[in-house]
């Protein structure tokens, strides 16, 4: 549930501050007053896309600031997300969110006081929220849409088997794909592949080893300076054991010994130089280390000139495969283990396309099957969606009124088709082989025509919050927001209207932007935007109505009159009757 709202710098409203709470809160406000902006203002907190153009001049920046309270069921998921973030859920369980806009188009979005993408409000707002306003309507006259509001009354059982069927759906177009391509450019893929069996088997002549040029270049330098590096190891060697030619070389560790001994000797008298002897055995013993890996580097050192030219004959052989195919030796062995996998991409062969043809024969049937009992899924669900829309119609004042789901074969179109049951194909896509159309039969003895067609704007109007109440049935987001989903109604289905919105915040946060006074008297909380205007600048500001003031705001609805006795005395009534159908339910 959103608990407050606060919008700055965004249109007309310079600074105002929303309260919200459960069950079914109106905005009202004459026309030009800002309502529109607190319906943008909710879009924009929860990642809609964002208008520069509607960022006031001064100061240049809009802000909106929400603070949000989840339900115990979706908590755990959308906490996940946030940590996830690097932001956090406060611990009385409210989450603090915000949207900068800058006049010049830059967005910031907030969470728990860290900086997030954007996309994370929008994850948030798809569990939480829900808007729906006149665009919406337009977007269920789209057969997409239609089929979109038919699988999402099916369930999550129907929607898993849909996320099954388009994964097969992938996997057999792309095996298809990729058989069409190897077919079609067979002469091309064969050329290719003739090319790439050359550089491996230049390739595989050489052998080259990852690192090997390192190697060989450091072996080539030792070998060109062998007698340099020989007389230097020598004469280090000689000066720590003393092993020379018969000379009388004093060497390192004799001295060491020396002096450790003569340390030791005095460790009675101060054990000072009994901890120096301890650490001159340690220099001993390093040194000892030092002049056997002397001994095994001469053993080492190699100085056949016949080595040497293998080492440049390698080197030149190495220096080809460079010249060819990468910038060293690591990178010509990963060119060859890239032209392998690129070789069995490259297969024509007629064994490899049988098998491919096989493969996707196997899918296109698993995707027959899948689709047949998707359609047959959507069959059903149409006739429950239908019996429980059409229930819903009634009680808002269109009694006779129907609602048919025409759930059809796709169009084959040249695409791709699977089979269906009467032996003809049906196209086919990532949704299934189904076309979805709402239809509307306004009276008994009417032709069901499709909504586009046979739908008045008020009609649509009452059509769309039918099917959101159904909606509210089966789950959905706990909070709603309609802005004047009730353009085009008056009268008795006004009054409807306000009792399924009524009904429809007993489970859920409703807000609803509205012009009509029979749906404002069914409020729980009844805010207005009201308008300012001072020198230049249009401001806006929200307050709550309640007692009086809410009957002369309903009086001004009602008749554009505020201050007329006989207008407020109309919308005591109308708030009276209101009261009365509420505490019925």
């Amino acid at each position: 549930m959103l608990e407050e709202l606060r919008i700055t710098g965004l249109g007309v409203i310079e600074d105002a501050t929303l309260p919200l709470g459960p069950g079914l809160t109106v905005i009202t406000g004459e026309t030009g007053a800002g309502k529109t902006m607190v319906v943008t203002s909710l879009g924009l907190l929860f990642g809609g896309r964002a208008d520069a153009g509607r960022v006031r001049a001064d100061p240049g920046r809009a802000t909106v600031d929400g603070r949000l309270r989840l339900p115990a069921h979706l908590r755990a998921a959308v906490e996940g997300r946030i940590v996830d973030a690097g932001a956090e859920i406060d611990d009385d369980g409210t989450l603090l969110m915000s949207r900068t806009l800058t006049a010049e188009g830059r967005s910031r979005a907030h969470v728990g006081g860290r900086t997030v993408p954007v996309a994370v409000l929008a994850e948030v707002g798809e569990r939480v929220f829900a808007l729906h306003g006149q665009s919406d309507q337009l977007r269920l006259l789209r057969p997409a849409e239609q089929r979109a509001a038919l699988d999402r009354y099916a369930g999550p059982e129907h929607e898993k088997l849909l996320g099954r069927f388009a994964e097969l759906y992938s996997r057999w177009r792309a095996v298809e794909d990729d058989l069409a391509d190897r077919r079609a450019n067979a002469r091309q893929r064969s050329q290719e592949a003739d090319l790439l069996r050359l550089g491996l088997d230049e390739i595989s002549r050489v052998d080259p080893q990852p690192g090997e040029d390192e190697l060989l270049r450091e072996e080539a330098q030792r070998l060109e300076h062998v007698e340099g590096l020989r007389s230097a190891a020598q004469l280090a060697h000689v000066s720590l054991t003393g092993t020379g030619d018969g000379d009388d070389v004093t060497d390192v560790l004799s001295l060491l010994s020396t002096a450790r001994r003569t340390l030791e000797a005095q460790t009675s008298v101060d054990r000072v130089l009994g901890e120096l002897a301890a650490r001159l055995d340690e220099v001993a013993t390093l040194a000892g280390d030092v002049s056997t890996e002397l001994g095994s580097y001469l053993a080492s050192l190699d100085a056949d000139p016949g080595r040497l030219q293998e080492v440049y004959e390698r080197r030149a052989a190495l220096r080809a495969l460079t010249r060819k195919y990468a910038e060293d030796v690591d990178g010509v062995v990963a060119w060859a283990d890239r032209a392998r996998t690129k070789l069995g991409e490259l297969d024509t062969s007629d064994e490899l396309l049988e098998e491919l043809d096989k493969e996707r024969r196997r899918l296109h049937g698993e995707v027959a099957e899948v689709a047949a009992t998707l359609s047959a899924a959507r069959q059903e669900a149409a006739g429950r969606f239908a019996a429980d829309v059409t229930v819903e119609l009634a009680g808002l004042a269109m009694p006779h009124a129907r609602i048919h789901v025409v759930v059809g074969p796709k169009p084959a179109g040249g695409g791709p088709t699977v089979p269906t049951a009467d032996g003809t194909d049906a196209g086919v896509g990532p949704d299934g082989a189904d076309d979805i159309e709402l239809r509307l039969l306004p009276h008994p003895g009417a032709p069901a025509q499709p909504l586009q067609k046979g739908a008045s704007g008020g009609e649509l109007s009452r059509v769309m919050l039918a099917i959101e109440v159904v909606f509210a049935g089966v789950g959905g987001p706990p909070t709603l927001v309609f802005d004047e989903v009730d353009a085009g109604v008056g009268g008795t289905a006004a009054v409807e209207i306000g009792k399924r919105l009524a009904r429809l915040a007993r489970d859920h946060q409703v807000l609803v932007v509205t012009h009509l006074p029979q749906v404002a008297a069914f409020a729980d909380r009844h805010l207005v935007v009201a308008k300012d205007t001072g020198g230049a600048v249009t401001t806006s500001g929200v307050r709550v109505v309640e007692h009086t003031d809410r009957a002369r705001e309903l009086a001004r609805m009602l008749a554009g009159l505020p201050d007329s006795d006989l207008g407020i005395a109309h919308a005591e009534e109308l708030l009276s009757v209101a009261d009365r159908e509420k505490s019925h339910h």
